[in-house]
């Protein structure tokens, strides 16, 4: 058209031009071409306003809008709803309810295709109540209007009221659509409700809608992921004739959080070998399912594909590699990521406080808490959660409630649930079980389940039968099918030689049909996991290991060592009670590593419960007799034992 000579004094065709470049996105050639045009008429605006809207340039829209009132044209019905989009994206209230207002005056409030920008906007502001007035003042709705309700109440967190205006939907006639279906799954993962989900599923089944729209197979997936059905989720995964990212994102994400991790390892390996594109989301998945069976190898040929994949700039994979390393054992590792952080947020800060205190590091936790408030940070809840807990961890119990005591005061930040639960955890480790009582009962909120069984554990811990009854009843109370409460309620009992209370307990959690998880360790050996039970006679170098065991066992005699058998909680023989304990399963996880490992290289070691006061003694004096370090990570905490002690002083 330039080279032709066609623009030349062509308003009209230099309209569509502009319009053109605006819808594809290209807002720079589209604004020369704007510029040039002296009559503007109000396509032209609309197209621009539109442009900026839909491209992440809301700001833009916003003042382009206003030049065009300035100039004395009037929106029509076809610019509120950009502007009403760019308002609601951007979360400028007050702007939002004016240009309401302008809406109302010019008579644009009947328009449906306003008015559902509306409740977009509303509902990006959170505010709910807007949402329905608007709505039910609308003379017409049409699918969309219901559909942006039904998401609305979603967003904001309440999937109940989204389930009751699709049922108001259905009185209307009106057929639910991909849009509604997409809306009520998000609102099933919320209240991670798989009877509804299945019912939704079965709908989608029966219409054959999975085929036209590959949005509703990877919600299922999330759905089933969310609800712990993992084999629903993989038969989705297999009926996807299109696998995207997203699909392979559910389901790794889905392994990692529903305790199956080597799977999730398993899938990320799939995704590469078939050439899958790999997000930022896929990598924290996997990061996230390398640190929970301490994976410290995979998590370091992660690092290596970040790196040459260009990943390394973004500070959500960049925080993801700081918790993986932190939480598989490698605080080093951990802090030269932190320091080579181009951008470090809140969320980063808060991770390398974590990793101190995950590893006893209470002082060290402290201090990088105070370097973020020194460059002018200000902590959030997160935060303030991670420091309280390094603190738990590291027994700094006047550290600890100086800084819960000063987050509303100093900070303004006003401690929730998960503060007061971490107070009590300190002082409940340290001792002070007294005063965690009092703070309870003192507190103005309800306590919770997790704060009354955190003040049971420290009285197993410290023995007080008494207050551990009284913590144990008030957690049956709250959380029936919780059988962790009832295992530490029957191992205070069995360390006081209390055997007709502790079958009492026992025959309770038999009769409501609770189990015990099984004790297992984790290792890693070239890049493979290697899982051990307890007694674990299933792996195919059990002969090996057992040997090493009782090679070990009578090198510990040897050095006067007499088994602590206070942990074994059962009513049986003293020599049945130290075989017991050589079969616990980290026992068995070091054997393999020391057989498999060159001599001076670390064990790494994970375990799903809480390490016993033998199998500590043990590790401590392994480490001394092998010149080997241990880095353990039990449920609670990390070890590092090293030349016979250990990094928590023997306080876990």
């Amino acid at each position: 058209m330039i080279s032709s000579n066609t623009l030349q004094n062509n308003t009209y065709l230099y309209t569509k031009l502009a319009a053109f470049y605006a819808n594809c996105g290209r807002l720079g050639e589209a604004r020369v071409i704007f510029d040039r045009i002296v009559l503007k008429n109000v396509f032209l605006w609309n197209s621009m306003i539109r442009g900026y809207a839909c491209n992440g340039q809301c700001m833009k829209s916003l003042v382009l809008y206003r030049e065009m009132m300035s100039f004395g044209q009037k929106p029509d019905n076809f610019t509120y709803p950009f502007v009403l989009k760019a308002c609601g994206d951007l979360g400028v209230v007050e702007i939002g309810r004016r240009v309401h207002c302008e809406v109302v005056v010019c008579g644009f409030e009947t328009d449906v295709y306003v008015g559902n920008c509306l409740l977009a906007m509303y509902s990006k502001f959170g505010e709910m109540d807007m949402v329905k007035m608007v709505f039910d003042r609308m003379p017409d709705r049409d699918l969309t209007s219901w559909n942006t309700m039904i998401s609305g109440y979603v967003r904001n967190g309440e999937p109940k009221e989204a389930f009751l205006v699709f049922q108001m939907m259905g009185r209307t006639g009106l057929v639910a659509d991909c849009a509604t279906l997409l809306g009520l799954l998000s609102a099933c993962v919320y209240m991670s409700s798989l009877k509804l989900g299945k019912a939704i599923h079965a709908y989608v089944v029966r219409n054959d809608l999975a085929r036209v729209n590959g949005f509703l197979i990877n919600s299922l997936i999330e759905l089933y992921c969310s609800c712990n059905s993992m084999v629903a989720a993989r038969q989705c995964f297999k009926e996807v004739t299109w696998k995207d990212t997203v699909s392979w994102n559910s389901l790794v994400s889905g392994y990692s959080k529903n305790a199956d991790a080597l799977e999730s390892l398993r899938l990320f390996c799939q995704m590469v070998l078939e050439g899958v594109n790999l997000d930022q989301v896929t990598l924290v998945s996997v990061l996230g399912a390398c640190y929970k069976i301490t994976a410290l190898q995979f998590s370091m040929s992660v690092h290596s594909y970040i790196i040459k994949q260009g990943f390394r700039a973004h500070s959500m994979v960049g925080t993801a590699l700081i918790d993986s390393y932190s939480k598989c054992g490698d605080l080093a590792c951990s802090r030269r990521v932190f320091y080579e952080m181009a951008e470090k947020t809140l969320v980063s800060w808060s991770a390398m406080v974590s990793g101190y205190g995950l590893h006893g590091m209470g002082r060290e936790a402290l201090s990088i808490f105070h370097d973020m408030m020194g460059i002018g940070i200000t902590p959030d809840e997160g935060v303030f959660t991670s420091v309280l807990t390094a603190c738990s961890h590291a027994g700094l119990v006047n550290e600890g409630k100086e800084i819960f005591h000063s987050m509303e005061k100093k900070y303004n930040v006003q401690p929730r649930l998960a503060h007061f639960s971490c107070l009590i955890d300190l002082l409940g480790r340290a001792g002070y079980l007294d005063e965690a009582y009092e703070f309870i009962k003192a507190m103005e909120i309800k306590p919770t389940c997790d704060m009354w069984a955190s003040l049971l554990s420290a009285s197993r811990l410290h023995k007080n039968v008494e207050l551990a009854e009284l913590s144990a009843q008030r957690v049956f109370e709250m959380n029936p099918k919780g059988v962790g409460s009832y295992v530490c309620l029957s191992n205070l009992y069995a360390s006081e030689n209390r055997w007709d209370d502790v079958e009492k307990v026992r025959a309770l959690v038999r009769r409501k049909g609770l189990q015990k998880p099984p004790g297992f360790s984790f290792t890693e050996l070239d890049k493979v996991v290697h899982r051990f039970l307890v007694g674990d006679k299933s792996h195919e170098q059990k002969d090996a290991i057992y040997d090493k065991l009782n090679e070990l066992s009578q090198r510990l005699k040897e050095v006067g060592h007499k088994p602590d058998t206070s942990s074994v909680f059962y009513d049986v023989e003293e020599e049945v009670k130290e075989k017991m304990l050589w079969d616990h399963s980290e026992r068995l996880a070091i054997a393999f590593a020391l057989i498999n490992t060159g001599p001076g290289a670390v064990i790494r070691i994970t375990k799903n419960l809480r390490i016993c006061a033998d199998c500590h003694t043990v590790s401590k004096l392994i480490s001394k007799l092998m010149c080997r370090e241990i880095v353990m990570r039990d449920i609670r905490r990390f070890h590092h034992f090293k030349d016979g002690l250990c990094s928590c002083g023997d306080y876990w």
